[in-house]
């Protein structure tokens, strides 16, 4: 039985998000403000580098959080190659698991972490994902 790998690419560079292959500029900026407005001194901090798990695997991707703000909100988001970033998952509550399309994530105050997890991992899942801290709740993604 031959064994498939899925490589989730998955960074930060230096408190920024790294958008390469954009279709437009104007979508990145707008992301940009709106993940970065309002959060002084606030940070994430991500897994460095690609991760690879074997095809059907759990997937864990991990979120940790620095605020000053009370009621932090997280967010991730998902690129796939060649495409704009898409907003996947938020996390508005503490200690309350949050699902969308197989992904999981759950916001623990007390970690301050935010951690994706998805059980059956699938080729399609590559991807390069991204997690967001803001101090409010972004204008469309207040959906899932």
């Amino acid at each position: 039985m031959e064994t498939r790998f899925v490589r989730l690419v998955y960074y930060r560079e230096q408190g920024s998000f790294s958008f390469a292959n954009m279709h437009s500029v104007t979508h990145s900026v707008l992301l940009i403000i709106l993940i970065f407005r309002g959060t002084n001194g606030d940070s994430v901090n991500q897994t460095e580098g690609p991760v690879t798990v074997s095809e059907g695997a759990l997937m864990t991707l991990n979120c940790t959080y620095q605020t000053a703000d009370f009621t932090p909100y997280l967010f991730w988001y998902v690129q796939h190659l060649n495409k704009a970033p898409q907003f996947l998952l938020k996390g508005l509550t503490a200690d309350k698991k949050v699902e969308h399309e197989g992904f999981q994530a759950t916001l623990i105050k007390r970690d301050s972490s935010f951690h994706l997890q998805k059980r059956a991992v699938q080729a399609s899942d590559s991807a390069v994902y991204y997690c967001a801290l803001s101090d409010t709740v972004m204008e469309g993604c207040r959906g899932s």
